[in-house]
């Protein structure tokens, strides 16, 4: 089977919410208009980091939801978007949705791993599961930045039939070296395909001070051909995919069936 997704590579504006929307629905439009099947976007695209803000923001972000999935149907494209969310407990989370072609949520994945360098730790309440849904093209993971960095995340969602992952990243200088190979790690390891999407631009992380996020985004198959890469500004990727690359690779190296898990406890 095969399938063109987009990678939305933004700045993103701090706090601002109606144009992020803006230029995102603008991004949405233009991925359909290729052809796309489905559109990526980064971490936290329509607030950024600002959690002072963000918590005021946070009640009157479900609008902002709606208007996503909203867009997924007028253009029947899938939308990953990961962004603000309120939970029913009142807690913020960094969340990560999927909306389905026709605008219905397919699904919705809180950040496990909170960045605590940063502080996301105690601003925001971290996930408790992982996240691989049902799409029209496989099953489809999903994970927020931070998590790239835990690898046993992304051999779960393998071990239950992911043939294809989204990181979506608010990934920074000078680490552009680490998302460069971590990303292309967790597509060889786990045979799937990696639809690593990042920001660009800066952002005031207040006690952090001003942080510059090095862009980078990417479409790497399973045998960790990166198939296409963008530099470090504002820009749409896009890309047609072989899906049945995954299980090619899998029956070509067969990791996954070779696992030994019974001798991997600490």
């Amino acid at each position: 089977m095969q399938i063109t997704v987009s990678l939305a590579q933004m700045d993103v504006a701090q706090a601002k919410p109606e144009r992020n929307l803006e230029r995102g629905c603008a991004m949405i439009a233009e991925a359909a208009k290729r052809g796309s099947d489905l559109v990526c976007f980064p971490e936290m695209w329509t607030t950024g980091f600002d959690w002072v803000s963000n918590r005021q923001l946070a009640a009157g972000h479900a609008a902002v939801q709606a208007a996503i999935a909203e867009q997924a149907a007028r253009h029947a494209i899938w939308v990953s978007s990961p962004m603000l969310r309120m939970s029913a407990d009142g807690s913020l989370r960094n969340s990560s949705f999927l909306f389905a072609s026709d605008g219905e949520e397919a699904a919705c994945y809180d950040k496990i791993h909170l960045f605590s360098p940063f502080h996301e730790d105690r601003c925001i309440s971290a996930g408790s599961c992982l996240c691989v849904a049902e799409t029209s093209w496989g099953l489809t993971g999903l994970s927020v930045c931070y998590d790239l960095r835990f690898p046993e995340l992304f051999r779960s969602c393998a071990l239950r039939g992911a043939v294809l992952q989204i990181c979506s990243a608010a990934f920074p200088h000078p680490r552009r070296e680490h998302w460069r190979v971590l990303t292309r790690a967790r597509a060889i390891e786990n045979q799937f395909f990696m639809l690593a999407v990042n920001r660009v631009g800066k952002e005031n992380m207040r006690a952090q001070g001003s942080v510059s996020f090095c862009g980078s985004s990417a479409v790497i198959d399973p045998w960790g051909t990166v198939l296409v890469e963008a530099e470090e500004q504002e820009c749409l990727l896009t890309v047609r995919l072989d899906i049945d690359q995954s299980a090619a690779a899998c029956r070509a190296i067969p990791v996954l069936r070779d696992r030994r898990p019974e001798t991997y406890e600490l």
